[in-house]
């Protein structure tokens, strides 16, 4: 028999697949990281979200291990080169939550160029600025986006009914170009592009990828949409760009260390300062994590872990 181990909350969905199939699941939302270890030894899967990074050494007290499911997109915590020397597969459910970027992409768009989240300050004040409330259209706008997989579609996809000119850009890969926007160089990005949209895995290429010199290589100042990693754009170089009119506002749903209470005294810094600046709209890396895609993403799952358990 199949045991699987399960240790963040996932939709009950999940549940009645995978007993369907004969699978003993252990279920344990509220375990703590740290005691993890204590109750993988005898596991041929594990299932969790982003409860803690799984590394060399929790792997090696897996003997039995089979697949690790990660019920998201992003699988940057969890050591890949390992499981393949292992032949432990990884499997993750992006399709699940790629609805939920789209729509949430293109929300961050809309209120950065409309100033709602100031308009709405401001009259919550009793201050009736029209003028200075005064948004821009999209229609006119051509919107660049890095990264064409799921996420990036997804955004392109809900674009389509704006009338904007849509380019991506997926590195290393080539005939990605569809109905929902059309493939181009990054050197055409940045000639062309008024807004620009980030949705890219973390790795060791793609870290601290956006600097002052990437920035500078884009002839228009932007929108600036990063729905990915936040170790993509460091906030050192979101300071630079917002101070020397390289980004017209940003739209940030992940930032590069999301753990507030550990911000270093430059990041604090930062922090504080853009946190104070009307340009910037944060969210707090929900972008992917709807009630609907908190079903979809288990379902995604379940379904891959079935058809994995069909070939083991």
């Amino acid at each position: 028999m199949i045991k699987v181990l399960i240790i963040d909350k996932l939709h009950e969905s999940i549940f009645s697949l995978l007993e369907d199939e004969g699978v003993e699941v252990t279920y344990l939302p509220d375990i703590k990281p740290s005691e993890v270890a204590d109750h993988i030894k005898d596991y041929n899967g594990l299932i969790l979200r982003s409860k803690l990074k799984v590394g060399v050494d929790l792997l090696d007290l897996a003997p039995k291990l089979r697949f690790i499911a990660r019920a998201g997109a992003g699988v940057d915590e969890i050591d890949e080169d390992y499981l393949q020397r292992r032949k432990i597969t990884l499997l993750n459910a992006p399709e699940g939550n790629m609805d939920a970027v789209g729509e949430h992409t293109v929300a961050m768009l809309l209120c950065l160029m409309n100033y709602l989240h100031v308009g709405n300050a401001e009259v919550r004040k009793k201050l009736w600025l029209r003028e200075e409330n005064r948004g821009h259209e999209l229609s006119t706008r051509t919107v660049g986006i890095i990264g064409y997989g799921n996420m990036g579609r997804a955004f392109a996809q809900r674009l389509t009914g704006f009338g904007c000119e849509v380019l991506a850009f997926d590195n290393g890969k080539s005939g990605y170009g569809d109905e929902y926007a059309q493939e181009a160089s990054l050197e055409e990005i940045q000639e062309r592009a008024d807004v620009l949209s980030f949705h890219i895995p973390l790795n060791v290429d793609n870290k601290h990828l956006v600097s002052q010199e990437y920035l500078n290589g884009f002839k228009k100042p932007i929108y600036l949409l990063n729905l990915a990693r936040g170790e993509v754009i460091p906030f050192s170089t979101i300071e630079w760009g917002l101070d020397n009119g390289k980004i017209l506002a940003a739209g940030l749903d992940v930032l590069e260390n999301e753990k507030l209470h550990t911000l270093t005294k430059e990041q604090e810094r930062i922090f504080t300062k853009i946190t104070n600046d009307e340009r910037v709209l944060f969210t707090p890396h929900v972008g992917g994590w709807s009630f609907e895609s908190y079903e979809k993403i288990s379902l995604v799952l379940g379904r891959k872990i079935v058809n994995l358990l069909k070939t083991l």
